[in-house]
């Protein structure tokens, strides 16, 4: 009955509750659900027979029973870590082509910079890089791996969370000079509104009402545009108002050549950014597996986390 058991992912998930000091906590840390979370620990209290955790509505402890377990997969933890490097240390270095699709902007912004380094860790690999804002099928267009932003289609492809962005509206100070600025969602109407020229999940520009309810609106322009890089453009140009990914503007924020607008009224929305692959996880090559950890792990600690910028006002 315990081949059907993951012990060591309860463990870990039982270390990290108690290291973050609440299932919250350790499920923002383990990027899981918080109910998941505590299910889990309750299952692992079930299969032993004994309570390790006392549980308030303010924090948790443990019992004398989950001090012997946590010290005990600590030390479990560490050796199963300590093999697996073992081993990894002694794998054939990863080789061949890994073929992968993302957003342009994406790709440009957060993406491009970070491939002379992989590069470097895996010599043996060779990278295809496809930089496009149509959603293509990577079966059709034989990627490994593709990056896309927003909600995920129920496609049966497996993903991965890299990060978090959210969308601003955004328009060049001259723009702003020459149209005004304008106070409400509904003045929009009178303004030129940079608009993509492909069907998207999610046309319509996200906003909040005064109430802070969610309400929407179908922008209208002059210009329809392929790509995200060339709305970039034509809005510091001052063709237009925008709405793009904050990872996208936030230099150009930062430096003043875009100012953004509307700031009461955003959705504040987070847009999560996924690695995408076909299943099952544990055939992936070993070659698509590092390019995908060496993303997640610089993408989440580096400076390209747009969800943690702030505009320089």
């Amino acid at each position: 009955m315990l081949r059907d058991v993951n012990r060591s992912g309860e463990m870990e998930v039982f270390v990290a509750v108690v290291e973050a000091g609440s299932f919250s906590e350790a499920s923002r840390r383990l990027d899981m659900s918080p109910s998941a979370v505590s299910k889990l620990t309750s299952r692992l209290e079930a299969r032993l027979g004994t309570r390790l955790l006392n549980r308030s509505t303010r924090s948790i402890e443990l019992t004398a029973e989950g001090e012997r377990f946590y010290r005990e997969s600590q030390c479990i933890l560490e050796q199963m870590t300590a093999l697996e490097d073992g081993l990894l240390h002694e794998m054939p270095r990863p080789t061949g082509d890994v073929r992968v699709n993302m957003n342009l902007p994406f790709g440009l912004q957060c993406v491009l910079d970070l491939l002379p380094g992989f590069l470097a860790c895996y010599p043996g690999i060779r990278l295809a890089v496809d930089l496009t804002d149509q959603v293509v099928d990577l079966v059709e267009h034989h990627a490994d791996v593709a990056i896309r932003i927003g909600p995920m289609r129920d496609s049966g492809l497996l993903q991965r969370k890299l990060m978090e962005t959210h969308f601003v509206t955004v328009a060049a100070p001259s723009y702003l000079e020459s149209h005004g600025i304008p106070e409400t969602v509904n003045e929009l109407e009178k303004h030129n509104c940079l608009t993509f020229a492909f069907r998207r999940q999610t046309p319509e520009w996200k906003f909040r009402d005064e109430t802070g309810q969610p309400r929407t609106f179908a922008p209208k322009g002059n210009l329809l545009l392929g790509d995200g890089e060339s709305m970039r453009r034509l809005t510091l140009a001052g063709a237009g108002i925008a709405q793009l990914s904050l990872f996208q503007v936030q230099e150009d924020l930062a430096a003043g050549k875009l100012v953004p607008v509307l700031e009461r009224f955003a959705a504040q929305e987070l847009q999560t950014v996924h690695a995408v692959f076909m299943g099952p996880n544990r055939y992936m090559p070993q070659r698509v597996r590092v390019f995908i950890d060496y993303l997640a792990a610089n993408l989440r600690s580096g400076h390209h986390i747009a969800r943690d910028m702030k505009i320089a006002r």
